[in-house]
């Protein structure tokens, strides 16, 4: 997945279900999507946290 398509879909969920949700890049280079509560990878994968109560 493309950043602008990780960032899409990211804002989309945290708009929707009101969490915080991250960004990470895998171990294979490609970029996903998780809410930041069932997170458990490496801090330093992380892209960017999509955060809806942040302005």
């Amino acid at each position: 997945m493309s950043l602008n398509d990780a960032h899409a879909f990211a804002f989309s969920i945290a708009t929707t279900h009101m969490s915080v949700i991250v960004i990470f890049r895998a171990g294979d280079g490609t970029l996903s999507v998780a809410p930041a509560h069932e997170y458990d990878g490496e801090p330093s994968a992380i892209v960017r946290e999509i955060d809806p109560f942040t302005p």
